[in-house]
């Protein structure tokens, strides 16, 4: 989806006039005649920005989608940072699993010796 503010380099709390201000100097900028270098391609997409933008209903149902799209990539974001933290957390269980896996029956020993220690001293 096109963001129209960005393409006319409006605010999205722009007012018509801005918005017609805005317009008739990205043409004058971009315009075929006047600027050798320019692409027919960038005239269309304002065209088609400025033909939303000036209709109030037209705009109000951008918006709308507008905000919908927004909303829902927030959501996709907060989805995939969930997956990758349960991931970083599946990694790090692993990684102690294997930690622990790899402790000898001597270690295993001296460490519940120990344990032991500290309990009694407690008791």
């Amino acid at each position: 989806m096109q963001d129209y503010y960005v393409i006319l380099e409006v605010p999205p709390t722009a007012t018509l006039a801005e918005v017609k201000r805005s317009y008739r100097r990205l043409v004058r900028k971009y315009h075929p005649d006047l600027n050798k270098q320019a692409l027919d391609e960038h005239i269309k997409l304002l065209n088609e920005a400025y033909a939303v933008l000036r209709d109030p209903a037209k705009r109000a149902k951008y918006d709308a989608l507008r905000a919908e799209e927004k909303r829902r990539k927030g959501v996709q974001e907060e989805l995939r940072r969930k997956q990758e933290e349960r991931v970083a957390a599946q990694k790090k269980q692993q990684e102690q699993a294997k930690r622990e896996r790899e402790m000898t029956w001597v270690e295993g020993m001296v460490g519940f010796v120990r344990e032991l220690k500290k309990g009694l001293r407690g008791d």
